[in-house]
């Protein structure tokens, strides 16, 4: 087992310019977006000038939320990332629709489908809590067959827009709208494997019609109902985590099921972004923004 920070670094289409103070200064495309971040317990490095030059700017102010953005900054904006073209919008809840901190999970599922695909192996991938769909479109362009569940409306409509924009809406992708654990009980019923897995489970959320999730009660269910899913020779299984206040190791010990039963290897750890303004204070390496954290196992 490997305890490893997996790290996302500037590109043409993201870049984490700064962050301290409670906030993060990204570059999403042509715009330059600030927005609180809760991990943020240290200080800029910029001055506060060039906060300030900021596109957009998120404001909270008790229950209440809102974007400041300039007149220039259209409602939806499109960039590209990892080989992907997505769109980025700007919502009430302070998220993009974009998660640059997967790119390194992107790019190790990928490496997986190839692999097997050249094999001669076909490859079912679920994707739950699937968002708007980077993940979904990185296995879709690999060659796997994706299933993509998430409990929102917005979410399922974003990411078949991602795929339309990223040419991708033609390959072999199941966009289903659903509760997360009601779905995996159709599939267990239904007698549907898959051969790889990506879970992201928030800590506290609901399902399309007000089904109630919280982590603590229900990922070891969750989990379970994931596991009977499982082909015969599945190649990989990936659990993030975000905001729930748990060690990547309360995940990794889960994943010692999987190499009890099939064999393989975990990896765990951090979910980070390098910042790229300023030259830090120690050592010439640059500062990491902490995003998450996650609990992978390969076959």
């Amino acid at each position: 087992m490997k305890h490893i920070v997996l790290t996302t670094k500037a590109s043409e289409g993201y870049e984490l310019i700064d962050s301290g103070g409670g906030e993060k200064l990204e570059r999403f495309g042509a715009f330059v977006l600030r927005r609180p971040d809760p991990e943020v317990l240290y200080e800029k490095k910029l001055p506060l000038s060039e906060w300030d030059k900021a596109d957009g700017t998120f404001f909270r102010d008790g229950k209440n939320t809102k974007w400041n953005m300039k007149k220039e900054v259209p409602a939806k904006w499109e960039i590209e990332f990892e080989g992907l073209k997505l769109w980025i919008k700007p919502t009430s809840f302070k998220h993009t629709g974009l998660f640059p901190e997967q790119s390194e999970n992107w790019k190790w599922m990928e490496k997986i489908i190839k692999a097997r695909i050249s094999d001669g192996k076909k490859m079912e991938v679920l994707n739950l809590f699937g968002y708007t769909g980077g993940a979904t479109l990185a296995g879709a362009r690999s060659g796997a067959d994706m299933c993509h569940v998430d409990g929102s409306k917005i979410a399922i409509s974003w990411g078949r827009e991602n795929a339309e924009l990223s040419g991708l809406s033609e390959k072999p992708i199941r966009w289903i709208l659903d509760d997360a654990m009601k779905f995996l009980t159709r599939e267990i019923k239904r007698g549907k494997k898959y051969d790889g897995m990506l879970i992201d489970p928030p800590a506290f959320g609901h399902g399309p019609e007000g089904e109630l999730w919280k982590i603590e009660e229900h990922f070891r269910e969750l989990f379970k109902k994931c596991t009977e899913l499982l082909s015969d020779d599945p190649a990989f299984f990936l659990i993030n985590g975000y905001a729930s206040g748990y060690s990547p190791l309360a995940y990794e010990n889960n994943l010692l099921e999987l190499v009890s039963k099939y064999g393989g290897e975990i990896e765990s750890g951090e979910l980070a972004i390098e910042e790229s303004s300023g030259n830090p204070r120690q050592g010439g390496a640059s500062r990491l923004l902490p995003c998450g954290i996650f609990a992978r196992w390969e076959r």
